[in-house]
């Protein structure tokens, strides 16, 4: 099963520090001694944040991803538990973000590389759960409210359990009112 990242909107402030900490973990803390103008700052997550609701929304490493199957030039593939784009063979043609039911993938500048064109090369960009940085999906370790969490297989089937009783438990009580 792959594993995913869980926002809760009831948690969630909308402060964007998962956008910095996604950031951070995957380009280094030099970003805070460039200038900021000349940064190309691309998160792997995106926050919607309205008058009602804020949550980050993320890949959610389906098991049969669409934008895996969309991709023409095999750049999307399945590593440990996430779904990880290889962004030397991706080509920019938009396939995987076209195909994606949750919108979770943008594109993003390769800073130095070029098209045979001369313009700067676009990859796809997603989160790829922080694949090969240790402990595990930089948002979550960094979310000040602890509205993110990563659900792993044994965690989602926890939960499934609790479910499963709590609905014995409703149909019992339905059953048998209390007097």
């Amino acid at each position: 099963m792959n594993y995913f990242v869980k926002g809760n909107p009831d948690l969630c402030i909308g402060c964007r520090t998962c956008m910095i900490g996604c950031v951070v973990a995957h380009e280094g803390k030099h970003i805070f001694e460039v200038d900021p103008d000349s940064y190309s700052f691309n998160p792997k997550l995106h926050m919607v944040k309205t008058a009602n609701l804020s949550v980050p929304v993320q890949c959610k490493h389906c098991e049969n991803p669409a934008c895996m199957a969309a991709c023409p030039v095999g750049a999307i593939s399945q590593k440990d538990h996430c779904i990880v784009i290889d962004t030397e063979k991706c080509m920019g043609c938009k396939s995987c973000m076209d195909a994606c039911p949750f919108g979770a993938i943008n594109m993003t500048v390769q800073t130095g590389k070029f098209q045979a064109d001369g313009t700067e090369k676009k990859v796809a960009n997603k989160c790829d759960l922080c694949y090969g940085l240790s402990g595990g999906p930089a948002c979550v370790r960094v979310c000040p409210t602890e509205a993110l969490t990563l659900v792993t297989e044994d965690e989602l089937g926890d939960a499934m359990e609790r479910k499963r009783a709590e609905a014995a438990r409703n149909a019992y009580l339905e059953t048998h009112p209390q007097e």
